[in-house]
């Protein structure tokens, strides 16, 4: 089977056929009719009025410099994410905020999400952005976001930001705001090795490390670190980091951009498949190339099953 983004798949189909064909002895309704969800974790959308006045928030927000500069670089709406979202056979997909560095722009994107999430509430499901550095007005703003419903914060983006991921004194408020609402905090994630791109950055596995060490005062908070983490997950071949990695998940934002498929089938014997947050970082890429690369791993259907779910049984959904 093979996914293309320049046609409509019908993939839950050609799934559902497979899987009557390759499961011969099972019965017809657990060949055919077993349900194959498949979850974002990880997009991104924007109001209008912030593509239509591009130009002005690159002067005024380092984060959105930092991504679009580039005219080529895509910028989406929630229509825009809708559409892909059934062209590509998305069923729920995570809205994340961004690591903003303008007050003011944060919390407009983030009423825009809340509002996104508001009139699409069985397909959408919120994350706020903002700056941990802002201190108390970013508790309040996570105050404010839960309250509106938004499950979580993120994506941080520490090196635009300007803060240190791993500073205990600066993340210290937002995990006390993250356990008092039940949120998951996600953060962008930094390969110390490999080319360069738009947004790269330098939270790479030691600082996401001493991130998570800290967090472990808060148990009940869930910390995704998007991209595969920048490659942590390699590091739980060390019993320690895996012990401390318990509440720690990693998507797998544009993965075809940073790795061979071999990543899904290296990282699930790592950690195991209820880690890995299947996510496309849409607008950059579209669902459909994602589903093509967990497709050639080669993981059993099961476990790609099960990496296409894991994000709702991370929300309790």
């Amino acid at each position: 089977m093979s996914y293309h983004c320049s046609l409509r798949r019908n993939s839950k189909w050609f799934l559902k056929l497979r899987n009557y064909w390759k499961n011969p002895r099972l019965e017809l309704s657990q060949r055919f009719f077993e349900p194959t969800l498949t979850i974002d974790f990880h997009t991104h959308i924007f109001p209008p009025w912030l593509r239509d006045q591009r130009d002005h928030w690159l002067g005024r927000d380092s984060t959105f410099r930092a991504l679009y500069s580039d005219p080529k670089a895509k910028i989406a709406t929630v229509e825009d994410l809708l559409k892909i979202m059934d062209e590509d056979d998305i069923d729920r997909a995570i809205v994340m905020g961004m690591g903003w560095t303008d007050a003011g722009l944060a919390r407009e994107v983030s009423d825009y999400i809340i509002e996104a999430v508001r009139d699409n509430p069985t397909r959408l499901t919120g994350f706020a952005g903002l700056n941990p550095a802002w201190g108390s007005e970013a508790a309040l703003e996570v105050d404010r976001c839960a309250r509106a419903g938004l499950r979580g914060v993120g994506e941080l983006h520490p090196d635009t930001q300007g803060y240190d991921l791993g500073d205990e004194g600066v993340m210290t408020p937002l995990l006390e705001a993250a356990e008092h609402h039940g949120l998951i905090i996600s953060t962008h994630s930094s390969e110390p090795a490999g080319h360069l791109y738009a947004g790269k950055g330098r939270t790479t596995p030691d600082v996401l490390w001493r991130f998570i060490q800290n967090a472990q005062e808060f148990p009940n908070v869930r910390i995704v670190c998007a991209h595969w983490g920048g490659g942590l997950p390699f590091y739980a071949l060390m019993p320690e980091v895996k012990e401390t990695l318990r509440n720690v998940y990693f998507d797998t934002a544009a993965s075809p951009l940073l790795y061979t498929a071999d990543v899904f089938s290296t990282v699930e014997r790592l950690v195991g498949a209820d880690k890995i947050l299947f996510g496309s970082d849409y607008p950059l890429l579209r669902p459909c190339r994602l589903l093509k690369q967990l497709e050639e791993s080669r993981l059993s259907e099961k476990t790609q099953q099960a990496i296409r779910t894991s994000g709702l049984r991370l929300l309790g959904l």
